[in-house]
């Protein structure tokens, strides 16, 4: 059945809402976290730090380079920082809970496989998958020394060294290094998947004003036809 000048028009009005709808979207990355955003960064980067206050570079770069080490020594572990109920999006009241937010989470990040996980909140830590080694260690700890970003990000620093010292074996002095993995807000699958469906509604958009244009061609020559 031919496809009006009116579906087209529908068609291309709708197509070019949803190019602007992700290009917002796009444009503003906070707005791709769902109701627990620590699950979606997670999925893909070893550290969830806190949106506001920020955490310094350097710990940063300190952070990513302890987990990183305890991957190569085959005990990867993911650290999710929480300063203020804003990062757990729209389950806040999993704030000064870091034990349950630790099972929530650990629900959320882990299918098949179970990777250590660990939470650091301004009122402590949230564990799963730890062995009993690394959960005494845990309990041995003191607090964060305050609710900033840098603060929960110098007591996972230490977290991290001593539970896998603890499960594994001593890391050696200096064998951490920074490394480029970057740990974040940062939701890069989603915007691979927005961006993938850009492509496929600007195909779409193309694919129908062929097919119209392939529609008028084949009309054109019976109505000169029937002019002669």
């Amino acid at each position: 059945m031919p496809i009006s000048r009116a579906t087209h028009s529908a068609a291309e009005i709708a197509a070019a809402a949803i190019l602007a709808l992700l290009a917002i979207v796009l444009l503003c990355p906070n707005a791709l976290a769902d109701a627990d955003p620590a699950s979606d960064v997670l999925l893909g980067e070893n550290v969830f730090y806190p949106y506001d206050p920020p955490v310094s570079r350097t710990l940063q770069a300190a952070l990513n380079a302890e987990t990183t080490a305890a991957h190569r020594a085959h005990f990867p572990i993911k650290v999710a920082l929480i300063a203020q109920p804003f990062d757990l999006g729209a389950i806040p009241t999993f704030f000064g809970k870091p034990k349950q937010y630790a099972v929530f989470l650990d629900q959320e990040i882990n299918f098949g496989s179970k990777v250590p996980l660990l939470v650091v909140m301004p009122s402590g830590y949230g564990t799963a998958g730890l062995p009993a080694a690394a959960k005494s260690v845990i309990a041995s700890l003191p607090r964060p020394r305050g609710p900033s970003g840098n603060a929960l990000a110098e007591a996972a620093v230490s977290a991290v060294r001593k539970i896998t010292s603890a499960v594994v074996h001593p890391l050696a002095a200096g064998a951490a290094r920074p490394s480029s993995q970057r740990g974040g807000n940062g939701t890069s699958l989603s915007l691979t998947i927005l961006m993938a469906v850009c492509v496929t509604v600007a195909a779409t958009i193309v694919a129908l004003r062929r097919g119209g244009m392939t529609r008028r061609r084949r009309r054109r020559p019976s109505g000169l036809g029937r002019r002669h």
